[in-house]
């Protein structure tokens, strides 16, 4: 048996899980946040999700957010030595055209992830401190760099050009890169298992609708295309992110506004998307409490569960029919009533609702009916676990 770190290290936070490999065991898991803001936070929780350790500490950079996670493994007995950790995996978002899969950390990677933050510069400098700090920590430890956009470099041309001059794509490598891989490549695995069938037969679409949120047409295992584009900002409409909106529109509002591009991003990425349209909150929770009384609350979930079935649309005819969807991550797997009307809105497909099935959560579930022409599904996600699982695969 092998303990391998999955981690995800944010600009300000470093999220863990701790798992016993081949088995696939949580051991245990843990966020440590406001990592260099006033009253950083540390949460360890146990193999069973209960919190073993809670308490404010002075955390001002990654290097101390890493070295106070290892002591407290040892001081908890989570672990007995960090001999005990063979591997570290680390979710790093942008792979650009360079990496197609998971891959052993090099100085050389870690100069290409570098390079890439032009991508994603709120992630991958994060990312990037996450993967040094652990190198001085754990120097025994295989690191491994597993990319948030690595699922998505099997999408034929035609669905990540990009329809501007076509030397941006040459000499800028402007073009579709997707994100939210790791999440994608694990559910649409579970839901061939649910559906007892071989991945590489099925069509399918996965809806990864959380904080951040993308679609994913799978066609025969690949990834065949994705709504989220050059940046996590485009494609649907997120909880504070605007999605897909005309280029036009913000050359407009800069003027209007007489703001800098810098803070027209800003605004789109953080100011828009549901919290833009009502007008008081991001949270789903908050505008299904108040749509019978607040036409904004409702405006924003109804705009929200357009654009979903919008896209789902688009890729049912891109692949020509599908034989399953998937419901993932924050307001996929928990929401039912967002689920109901997403799959009312798909009932011209034969789906069909299994009511007592909508509001199940923690566990992968069939919430179609017997008779339903589309297998609709929620899944859990677990990228922290396909994180570890490609590990696994350079320990073997």
């Amino acid at each position: 048996m092998s303990k391998i770190l999955a981690i995800n290290s944010g600009s300000s936070s470093l999220k863990f899980k701790l798992f016993e490999m081949p088995a696939e065991r949580i051991v245990a898991s843990g966020l440590i946040e406001r990592i260099g803001i006033s009253a950083p936070q540390v949460t360890i929780k146990n193999a069973d999700g209960q919190v073993m350790f809670q308490q404010t500490e002075d955390i001002p950079d990654h290097k101390r957010a890493v070295e106070l996670l290892l002591d407290l493994l040892l001081r908890l007995k989570i672990v007995t030595s960090y001999d005990e950790i063979a591997g570290v995996g680390h979710r790093v978002v942008a792979g650009g055209e360079y990496f197609d899969h998971s891959v052993i950390v090099t100085d050389d990677v870690k100069k290409k992830i570098a390079e890439l933050k032009e991508f994603a510069p709120l992630h991958n400098p994060a990312n990037l401190m996450g993967i040094e700090a652990f190198e001085r920590a754990l120097p025994h430890a295989v690191a491994v760099a597993c990319f948030d956009t690595a699922f998505h470099r099997t999408l034929p041309e035609t669905n990540y050009v990009y329809s501007v001059p076509y030397e941006w794509y040459e000499k800028y490598g402007v073009r579709r890169f997707g994100a939210h891989g790791l999440s994608h490549k694990y559910v649409v695995g579970e839901a061939a298992k649910l559906m007892k069938k071989p991945l590489a037969d099925l069509k399918l679409i996965s809806c990864h609708l959380g904080s951040g949120a993308s679609i994913c047409a799978v066609k025969n295992g690949k990834s065949y295309d994705t709504s989220m584009g050059f940046s996590p900002l485009s494609g649907i409409t997120m909880q504070t992110r605007s999605g897909d909106v005309d280029v036009s529109l913000v050359a407009y509002m800069r003027e209007k506004l007489g703001v800098s591009m810098d803070e027209m991003i800003y605004l789109l990425n953080n100011k828009s998307g549901l919290l833009g349209i009502s007008g008081f909150s991001p949270d789903m929770r908050d505008l299904l409490a108040q749509m019978d009384t607040n036409h904004r609350a409702k405006l924003a979930v109804d705009i929200f569960v357009k654009n979903v079935v919008k896209f789902i649309g688009q890729y049912v005819a891109e692949v020509g029919g599908i034989d399953g969807l998937i419901f993932t991550a924050g307001i996929g797997e928990a929401s039912g009533p967002i689920k109901r009307r997403i799959m009312k809105r798909l009932a011209f497909m034969g789906i069909t609702i299994a009511e007592d099935k909508l509001d199940v959560t923690g566990q992968n579930v069939i919430i179609s009916g017997p008779d339903s022409k589309v297998t609709v599904m929620t899944i859990p996600t677990n990228e922290e676990l396909v994180i570890a699982r490609d590990v696994m695969d350079y320990l073997a």
